[in-house]
């Protein structure tokens, strides 16, 4: 029989993310996302209800050191990930606990631009150290290639 883990959350983080590293380096971060679905009205005439979902969701390696560069309190996320089980050893009552998170696989980063103050998220994943260049002048830009498979102009297409 086949088996599938896999998770798709959108929601907003409900504290800034906690990025720690673990002995050989590799960085984890650890966020917690509220999601919130919106209930029909019991009755004719009633209220809408609300319902919010805490989940608390662990990253790794470059996608946990963007999130803990880039994300804060409130932010809105896509996340991709699956399911894992931790189990512990709970120390002042000697029970065993355990809880289900998701793992990442990758974040999304949602919503409009961050407020002044905060750092901008990258379009894309950079190294550190890269140099930004001024764009050119108006005047020297140039079209981009065109795709002989294509009927229309790039710039024409809708998506």
């Amino acid at each position: 029989m086949a088996n599938l883990n896999s998770v798709h959350l959108m929601g907003n983080l409900t504290r800034d993310p906690e990025v720690r590293h673990t002995p050989k380096g590799t960085a984890v971060c650890d966020i917690s996302l509220a999601i919130n679905r919106i209930l029909p009205p019991e009755q004719e005439g009633g209220e809408r209800r609300e319902e919010v979902t805490y989940v608390d969701v662990t990253l790794w390696g470059k996608t946990a050191e963007n999130a803990g560069q880039y994300l804060a309190k409130g932010r809105n996320v896509f996340v991709d990930g699956r399911l894992a089980l931790e189990t512990w050893e709970d120390k002042p009552s000697g029970q065993k606990r355990s809880r289900l998170k998701v793992v990442a696989e990758s974040v999304q980063f949602l919503g409009s631009k961050p407020a002044r103050g905060q750092a901008e998220a990258p379009a894309e994943s950079k190294p550190a150290n890269h140099k930004r260049q001024a764009p050119a002048p108006a005047a020297q830009e140039s079209k981009p290639a065109r795709d002989p498979d294509l009927d229309a102009e790039p710039e024409d297409i809708p998506f």
